[in-house]
């Protein structure tokens, strides 16, 4: 039986950061019920190309983009600004564990659906919003999307090359990593709500998770008080660790201590730079970084990937090639590993659609891939009759 099987999820999400947390909420078991607005449906259903294609390899109304966050869901639409549509919603809360939405501050109070207005008639539900810049604070009115979370909250300042422009992460990091707080919040209230009955409010921002996870950079800062700046591929604490180029391409180097950087110097026939007193410690390393790097670089490059990736192998040094994405999901490791996955799906000529696979491995409630991402509404009379009765 999976962890979370009769846990309950009313998901009033769309785009990433929600969806993301409602998806690995029902891989692992919860009924995830997605309520979409009627012929729309969540945003992300018309971000493509690239969309599901049909038996006669026309687009469908099914981006990949929208297949990537809604597995193990159903989709229920209703339309929340009339009467009738937010009564439904509200009769659905209370026969939910946990309602998440992500609407801008104040947009479900004016249907009755805010937190304020359910905590009385429902006080053991667990209710959790997320939005650009929390419930407070002179932004929390302001729309919030993964891009200006990265600005806002310092990532960009730190990713690009040293004198390019401030870069983005390549894919909306701000909203994974705000969906995965997300569905730990929410795993922690459901035990509060467990012991004493009581639900509460969880209140997340796409800045303040983003903030959270500037990790050892932001420490950096507050302990030297010096900005950090922009490094490419390099690390701020540690060298040489980073991307370097051969014969014939690219590969990563990530020497972690001063053994290893031993090593690796004797893999490059030039032990004189482990013993160098400059270069002996980490510290000395940081201290002069670009000397060294441009020296190891002029060595590297002399040697073609394989020989660099097998030399370091050999050694127990760290290292490892730069796949492109066909390389990264067809090699071997992620085959073992599944991390690829084939689901059925109603509108895919083929009869189904490949998905990432969930990377949670669990030995007695393991991951189960019960529903494929859902057509807006497919799910709306089930729902209702099974819920609130036939004769709605």
């Amino acid at each position: 039986m999976p962890a979370l099987d009769g846990l309950r999820i009313l998901d009033l999400t769309r785009i990433l950061a929600g969806p993301t947390c409602t998806q690995l909420l029902g891989d692992l078991g919860a009924d995830v019920i997605k309520i979409e607005r009627p012929d729309h449906g969540d945003d992300t259903r018309a971000w493509g190309p690239p969309f599901v294609q049909d038996d006669n390899g026309a687009d469908t109304s099914e981006s990949a983009y929208y297949l990537c966050a809604n597995r193990n869901k159903r989709s229920v639409a209703i339309d929340l600004a009339s009467a009738e549509g937010a009564n439904l919603v509200r009769r659905l809360a209370a026969r939910s564990d946990v309602l998440i939405e992500n609407f801008k501050v104040g947009t479900l109070g004016r249907y009755g659906l805010g937190y304020d207005d359910l905590k009385e008639d429902l006080p053991g539900l667990v209710y959790c919003s997320i939005t650009g810049f929390g419930q407070t604070g002179p932004n929390a009115h302001r729309a919030g999307y993964d891009l200006l979370a990265q600005g806002y909250g310092g990532m960009m300042s730190l990713t690009g090359e040293p004198d390019g422009e401030p870069m983005k992460v390549g894919v909306g990091i701000a909203d994974i990593v705000c969906g995965m707080y997300a569905s730990t919040a929410i795993l922690a209230a459901l035990r509060h709500r467990d012991r004493t009955g009581n639900g509460q409010h969880i209140d997340l921002a796409l800045v303040d998770t983003q903030m959270a996870w500037l990790v050892n950079e932001g420490t950096n800062y507050l302990t030297s008080g010096e900005a950090p700046r922009r490094r490419g591929n390099d690390h701020p604490n540690i060298v040489p660790y980073g991307v370097f180029e051969t014969a014939d391409g690219h590969v990563i180097v990530a020497v972690g201590n001063d053994a290893q950087y031993e090593r690796f110097c004797e893999f490059l026939g030039a032990p004189e730079l482990a013993s160098d007193e400059r270069y002996r410690t980490n510290a000395g390393r940081l201290a002069h970084r670009d000397e060294l790097v441009a020296e190891l670089s002029r060595r590297v490059r002399q040697l073609s990937s394989a020989d660099v990736l097998g030399g370091l192998e050999a050694r127990g040094v760290p290292g490892g090639p730069i796949h492109d994405l066909e390389q990264a999901l067809a090699s071997d490791q992620a085959r073992a590993r599944g991390m690829t996955i084939d689901m059925p799906h109603p509108l895919a000529g083929s009869g189904s659609v490949k998905v990432i696979a969930n990377p949670i491995r669990m030995s007695e409630t393991p991951v189960a891939y019960r529903r494929s991402p859902p057509v807006c509404g497919a799910d709306t009379n089930e729902v209702i009759a099974e819920l609130l009765g036939d004769d709605d």
